[in-house]
């Protein structure tokens, strides 16, 4: 059983984990990591924004439906 949920999106994966998300973009080999408790979410703008303090990214999505699967997959 799989206990990780992969959402392809136009510049790589986003990978969420009870516990963590990781973005991993294509074209350039950067893994942007986050615990869940340090992401939040701009809906208008299609934005996951991580932020623990001395590190912080943001990551513009495609679409509505991937902002909805992952606010539903990390239960926030």
């Amino acid at each position: 059983m799989r206990n990780y949920m992969i959402i392809d999106f136009s510049q790589g994966k986003v990978i969420l984990s009870p516990f963590e998300a990781q973005v991993r973009f294509n074209t350039s080999g950067i893994t942007m990591y986050a615990m869940v408790e340090d992401i939040k979410f701009i809906d208008d703008a299609l934005i996951m924004h991580a932020d623990a303090g001395a590190v912080r990214w943001s990551l513009k999505l495609d679409t509505p439906e991937q902002l909805a699967l992952i606010r539903e997959e990390l239960g926030v």
